[in-house]
C-alpha cells in the first residue's frame, strides 16, 4: 500500500473509497439476508478501520491525515457551535428506540465505524492528496464525492427522493467537514460530529411529510455551507495578515 500511496495519493484514496463502498454495500446486503442487519457490516468496518489505522501508524501519517489535536486557540473551540447544531439534526423530529437494544447497538457501532473510515478516506486521504495541486478544487471534489457516495443507498432499497435529498445535504456536510479539517488540521472534530449524526440516525423519528424532510435538509445545508465558508474566509484573512 505504501508504494501506491507514495506514487499517487489521490488514486490511493479513490481505491479506498471503492473498497469501502463495495465492501459495506455487500456486507449490508448479506446482513439483511441473514436477518441480522449490520452484523457483517460491523465486522467489515472493524477490519477496514484496523487496516487503515495500522497503515497510518506504521508510516507515521497521523499528523498528515489529521488524527491529531485541533490546531487553534481556546477561542477556536467556540467555532464548533454551528457544527454541534448541525450534528443534532437527527434530534430535531424526536427520537425513538425502533429496534431491540442489540440491534440498536449494532447500528450505532456500524455508524461510528463509518464515520471514522469516511473521514479518513474523504478528508485525510482524498482531500490531502488533491491539496498539492489546488486547494479549492480539492475542497469541491472532496465535498461532492462525499455526497455522491451516498447514492449507493439506492442499491440498498432507499427511496429515490430520500436519496437525492441526502446527496444534497451530505455534500453540504462534506464541505463543512473539509473546511474544519483544512483550517484546524484535524479530522477529530469531523469524526465526532459524523459519528453523532450517524448514531442518532438509528434513533431518529421518521417523518411522513416530504415538506418536513426538505426543510430539515435545507436548514442543515445552510448551516453547514455558511459555517464552512466562514471558516475558510477567516483562514484566508489570517494567512493574508501573516503574509
Amino acid at each position: 500500500m505504501k508504494k501506491l500511496f507514495d506514487k499517487d495519493q489521490t488514486l490511493f484514496a479513490v481505491l479506498w473509497i471503492v473498497i469501502y463502498v463495495v465492501g459495506f454495500s455487500l456486507a449490508d446486503g448479506i446482513s439483511e439476508s441473514i436477518g441480522i442487519p449490520k452484523l457483517l457490516t460491523v465486522a467489515v468496518g472493524f477490519v477496514l478501520s484496523v487496516i487503515l489505522f495500522l497503515f497510518i501508524g506504521k508510516n507515521q501519517l497521523f499528523e498528515y491525515v489529521g488524527l491529531c489535536a485541533f490546531k487553534g486557540s481556546i477561542k477556536s473551540f467556540l467555532h464548533f457551535i454551528p457544527l454541534i447544531i448541525a450534528s443534532s439534526v437527527n434530534l430535531w423530529n424526536g427520537i425513538v428506540l425502533k429496534d431491540s437494544v442489540p440491534a440498536a447497538l449494532l447500528g450505532v457501532t456500524s455508524m461510528c465505524l463509518v464515520a471514522f473510515i469516511e473521514e479518513v478516506i474523504f478528508r485525510g486521504l482524498l482531500f490531502k492528496g488533491m491539496c498539492r495541486d489546488n486547494v479549492k478544487t480539492a475542497i469541491i471534489v472532496s465535498s461532492l464525492t462525499f455526497g455522491m457516495g451516498h447514492i449507493v443507498n439506492l442499491l440498498l432499497g432507499a427511496p429515490l427522493f430520500d436519496t437525492l435529498l441526502q446527496l444534497v445535504y451530505a455534500s453540504a456536510v462534506g464541505f463543512c467537514y473539509t473546511a474544519v479539517f483544512h483550517v484546524g488540521k484535524s479530522i477529530i472534530p469531523c469524526i465526532i460530529s459524523h459519528a453523532v449524526v450517524n448514531s442518532l440516525s438509528v434513533f431518529a423519528c421518521e417523518t411522513s411529510s416530504a415538506q418536513t424532510d426538505i426543510v430539515t435538509a435545507v436548514v442543515q445545508s445552510i448551516i453547514c455551507i455558511a459555517y464552512g465558508a466562514w471558516l475558510l474566509g477567516c483562514s484566508t484573512k489570517n494567512e493574508e495578515i501573516k503574509a
